[in-house]
């Protein structure tokens, strides 16, 4: 036996899986499958090329594994681990694809280590389970908890088990923390972020966080061959998303949705290997693909409903030309943005453009870096680079990630790329539409989930998309349709034809008439929607009511939160508000009510900034 130190790779680690031989007794006629995850980081690792990282373990398990060079997920954790729990994009049950959310699922979706149960394995998960929708966690799991373990299977039993590891989470960045151990003179700080001493400090915190997460992973591998299982087990490294410092998790930038991944097959079950230890894999993977990768590999059939494909194992399909990431609503805040990503372009399109990247989102203003470029832009020390990222939005980016990977290079405009901006535009399209995308609609609309959206006729899919798209362009020539489409019997045809004329502004007066008239809508969101429009229009006199009517409405949280975001925007207009949402504030907070509950948290903002206590964010021009 080889054993690997908690802090140096005291033996190779794939030296003793070298030595050939029969198969124990006892030992599975299945792999083993192992999935050690981390949360939060991009591919911070030697292994993918950066000189800063100290990942001697991971780099390791790369030279002598598969390593993925494009993998991607969603940009934030739940809506991901859905897709990995149900090989399925969250955007088909929605609100799933949101941030902590309750997706509406079918009755027959399960969660897959269920059909690994079925086949004999042990499934353990360690720990986490948010996965923004009722999976029945016993029907997939053995055992979930900060006790489960592979180890508590029957002898012979071949298992799947996953450890989850925390220490990169975002809440590392967080003032409690220690100081770092590398040197924050030292980082490389990527020129969409101010040059602060804040950021360079957390920089140095988080690779000092990356250094000691690989020294868990060498006491994992070492607990695995101290029990006799590392030449009867292929294991998997990856990231649950995209890193934590300021433009990474929860956008749709590279770093906000590539993580590594690492998959290593001992000798004794390479021949389900996609490609010879020591590869890099350039086509591109997703999390989507996890769930039927692994099914593939313990030989157990892929249910038909799965929307990922195999890359290894018997049932291995042909490399993926695009994958798809999604980015909604973040705790309370909203915004939507769809991405593509291939071999080398990425693709987003941006549906509300006129929302800032940046909003002032409670948990992630916690970190000193994002706190410091607040401040750079209120002194107006921002650079042209800096700035793109903390104001509008262009409604499409085109990034070349070979040649780009800090993604501020964008060419959507560039007719030299116009043929790669339309096949992705094609790509985006014919996912949207084969997942009835859920995120085209309001959040708390009676359409949301599977089978809801699923229903002939229900949701229109085809022309939302279409009248989202052409909202997006911001085009005043487009305003008869948008005034037409707000008399549509469809809800989410109105609901974006009014987030259509608010993303107008004061071009869009003529549709007055219309707005009004939609104040009184059968849709909460389409009211909320035209309420906005109405006060672009310098009108918030007649959206104040809705407004205040609809952010009291506890009992109906999606649009309370939603009429609370617009409030929020309004910004200076919102103060003859004042007293009435400082009632609404108290009365939220009552038991038992959490005192950060989202609704909290935003009226929270909205009463500190009109009262002085907290300073608005500043959104300079983009030059």
């Amino acid at each position: 036996m080889y054993r690997l130190s908690a802090t140096r790779i005291a033996a190779p680690f794939l030296a003793v899986l070298l030595v050939a031989g029969v198969a124990r007794a006892g030992a599975p006629a299945k792999p083993n499958i192992l999935w050690l995850v981390s949360e939060d980081n991009g591919p911070f690792l030697g292994c993918y090329g950066d000189p800063l990282a100290k990942t001697p373990t991971l780099d390791k398990l790369a030279g002598e594994g598969v390593l993925y060079e494009r993998c991607f997920t969603m940009p934030v954790c739940a809506p991901s681990r859905f897709t990995l729990i149900s090989g399925m994009y969250p955007t088909t049950c929605g609100p799933a694809q949101h941030m902590r959310a309750a997706g509406k699922i079918p009755s027959w979706l399960k969660g897959f280590p269920a059909y690994l149960r079925a086949a004999g394995y042990y499934t353990s998960n360690n720990a986490k389970t948010d996965y923004n929708a009722p999976i029945k966690i016993k029907e997939a799991w053995n055992a979930s908890g900060k006790k489960a373990h592979y180890q508590n299977r029957a002898a012979g039993q071949p298992f799947f088990s996953v450890f989850n590891h925390e220490t990169s989470h975002e809440s590392c960045l967080f003032p409690k923390n220690e100081l770092p151990a590398f040197d924050p003179a030292v980082m490389r700080i990527p020129p969409y972020q101010p040059d602060t001493p804040e950021m360079r400090a957390d920089w140095a915190r988080y690779y000092t966080r990356i250094a000691r997460l690989d020294s868990q992973i060498a006491a994992k591998l070492e607990e695995l061959a101290d029990d006799g299982l590392a030449d009867d087990t292929i294991v998997f490294y990856y990231a649950d998303n995209g890193g934590v410092l300021p433009r990474s998790k929860r956008f749709l930038q590279e770093s906000g949705t590539h993580v590594p991944l690492i998959v290593y097959y001992p000798p004794k079950w390479r021949h389900l290997a996609p490609a010879a230890p020591g590869s890099r894999i350039k086509e591109p993977v997703h999390f989507v693909d996890f769930a039927p990768t692994v099914l593939s590999l313990a030989g157990v059939r892929i249910p038909k409903y799965m929307q990922g494909h195999a890359f290894a194992g018997a049932a291995k399909a042909a490399p993926n030309e695009y994958v798809f990431c999604t980015r909604d609503r973040m705790d309370e805040r909203y915004d939507m943005m769809r991405s593509v990503a291939g071999s080398r372009w990425l693709y987003i399109h941006n549906y509300r453009p006129d929302l800032p990247y940046v909003q002032p989102l409670n948990y992630m203003f916690q970190a000193r870096g994002y706190q410091s470029w607040a401040s750079d832009a209120r002194d107006g020390k921002l650079t042209p680079a800096t700035s793109m990222f903390w104001g509008g939005k262009p409604a499409e980016e085109l990034y070349d990630m070979s040649a780009d990977p800090d993604s501020v290079h964008n060419h959507a405009a560039d007719p030299a790329h116009r043929e790669t901006l339309d096949g992705m535009r094609a790509a985006l399209k014919r996912r949207v539409l084969a997942n009835k995308d859920n995120g085209f609609l309001p959040e708390g609309s009676v359409l949301e989930g599977y089978d809801a959206s699923r229903v002939p006729g229900a949701y229109p899919i085809e022309r939302v998309f279409a009248l989202a798209t052409l909202a997006a362009e911001r085009n005043a020539d487009n305003l008869p349709k948008l005034i037409k489409s707000l008399d549509d019997p469809s809800e989410p045809v109105r609901w974006w034809a009014a987030q259509g004329c608010t993303l107008l502004r004061d071009k869009s007066v003529t549709a007055e008439p219309a707005l009004r008239k939609c104040l009184k809508d059968k849709s909460g969101a389409v009211q909320i929607a035209a309420a906005e429009a109405l006060a672009s229009l310098g009108k918030p006199e007649l959206a104040m009511p809705v407004l205040l009517r609809r952010v009291r409405q506890s009992a109906k949280p999606p649009f309370a939160l939603q009429a609370a975001n617009v409030l929020d925007r309004l910004g200076e207009a919102a103060r003859p508000a004042l007293p009435a949402l400082k009632s609404v504030l108290a009365d939220a907070r009552k038991p038992p009510a959490k005192e950060d509950a989202y609704p909290v948290r935003i009226l929270t903002h909205i009463i500190d900034v009109l009262e002085g206590r907290e300073q608005p964010l500043v959104y300079p021009a983009v030059p």
